[in-house]
């Protein structure tokens, strides 16, 4: 077992044990990734391949997470590193193992130059294997093989022969805690379907998540964690469109149902496009019976409803209008819209920018991006407290500060409103 002093002090938090119920419940420990090596990665020739929009200034975006983590400690939330708690784990041998499993692909390097790869990552020390398996190799950072390779010697020397991940930053979409199990998400996107793996030997074998139960498998049909809202106990909302197909939900209906940490799941068809790729670019809630809307989704979105079935499975309902189908599986009499900007462009481009994408820290407090000045105001005027975190770098993946932030431990709802 690691016994570094950071390993240490992660396992002994133990009185944080690993719960979310709730978007909005009080926050007291994220799992977010601060942008490394991974972005030095991207050029004019792969950003799109890659998913980001634009080429992003990394030091600045690493100023402006460091910013975001800051904002979260100032109101008392853990904030666990990815890249360290990865180079953590990879100090079990087990660990260790499965991260060079990971990273070498047979299938793309052929078996020579595959082998020597797993061979030269297998005597690499924790730090070392975690940065190939964020940032990746090119074939010129290939260790030198003996004999020919036909693979190496018909690509360009900086061609990938390990894939960077430079989606990592948005942690939410590669796993969910859902009660007191973790869903490993089946990602839609070629770019990005290796992070899972980073995080399945995350939880298996860090000792701050041992024991930890998963709510669903990332081998299972495709399920982001962005698409996925837990609006109430019990009540989870979650998308249907670019990323997650509907088998995806009705696969995680299924095990959350068999597990009883669910006992309604609405599936929301979105748009299948870039700027609405999940369910939280267009909703996310602020408070115990309040969202932030992009208008044009308020009313178009339905939920078909799903919930066990008297033979074991499922019982199928709708579609209905979605604000009204989850205050009724929320129990309540409404839910609370604050629209996103004040008019149709000013909303459509704050939309683009991520005005929808909060983290809620607590009932009425949330993070969001400085530059949704309207959608800001709107919170504001509504009785929400806004802080406000620059994201000029950050967002260029199309994320805002719930796509950045993974929730591990959430509180209750208090009681008083």
């Amino acid at each position: 077992m690691n016994t570094s002093p950071n390993a240490l002090r992660i396992a002994k938090a133990d009185q944080l044990a690993a719960h979310v119920d709730t978007e909005v419940g009080p926050l007291r420990s994220v799992l977010l990734h601060r942008p490394g090596n991974e972005l030095k990665r991207l050029t004019p020739r792969n950003n799109d391949q890659l998913l980001f929009d634009s080429i992003p200034w990394v030091d600045r975006a690493q100023d402006e997470h460091d910013a975001f983590a800051e904002v979260l400690r100032g109101r008392g939330v853990e904030v666990l590193l990815l890249a360290e708690v990865l180079a953590e784990t990879l100090t079990d041998p087990r660990a260790h193992t499965a991260g060079v499993h990971a990273a070498v692909d047979d299938r793309r390097l052929g078996g020579d130059l595959a082998d020597s790869l797993r061979s030269h990552l297998s005597g690499t020390d924790p730090a070392t294997l975690a940065e190939v398996l964020m940032s990746g190799m090119t074939f010129e950072e290939l260790p030198a093989a003996e004999g020919a390779s036909l693979v190496r010697k018909m690509h360009h020397p900086h061609d990938f022969a390990v894939d960077p991940l430079p989606n990592l930053l948005f942690t939410r979409d590669s796993s969910v805690w859902i009660g007191d199990r973790v869903a490993i998400s089946s990602l839609a996107m070629p770019a990005r379907r290796r992070e899972t793996a980073l995080l399945d030997i995350v939880y298996a074998y860090h000792p701050r998540f041992h024991g930890a139960v998963r709510a669903y498998g990332a081998h299972s049909a495709p399920i982001e964690g962005g698409d996925v809202l837990l609006l109430a106990p019990g009540v989870l909302a979650v998308g249907v469109g670019e990323r997650t197909t509907a088998a995806g939900v009705e696969s995680l209906a299924r095990s959350a149902f068999a597990d009883h940490i669910a006992h309604t799941v609405l599936a929301v068809p979105i748009e299948q496009n870039r700027a609405t790729m999940h369910l939280d670019t267009v909703c996310t809630m602020v408070g115990r019976d309040a969202v932030v809307m992009y208008p044009l989704a308020r009313d178009s979105l339905v939920a078909y409803t799903l919930r066990p079935g008297d033979d074991g499975g499922l019982r199928v309902e709708g579609p209905a209008p979605f604000l009204a189908a989850a205050a009724e599986a929320m129990d309540i009499d409404r839910l609370r819209v604050i629209d996103t900007g004040l008019d149709p462009v000013t909303a459509e481009r704050e939309q683009w920018d991520d005005g929808n994408n909060t983290l809620a820290l607590a009932p009425g407090v949330v993070v969001g991006y400085e530059r949704n000045v309207e959608t800001n105001a709107r919170l504001e005027e509504a009785g929400i407290e806004v802080l406000r975190i620059a994201g000029s770098e950050l967002g260029s993946g199309r994320g805002g500060p719930r796509c950045m932030s993974c929730p591990i431990v959430r509180e209750p709802i208090p009681t008083h409103r």
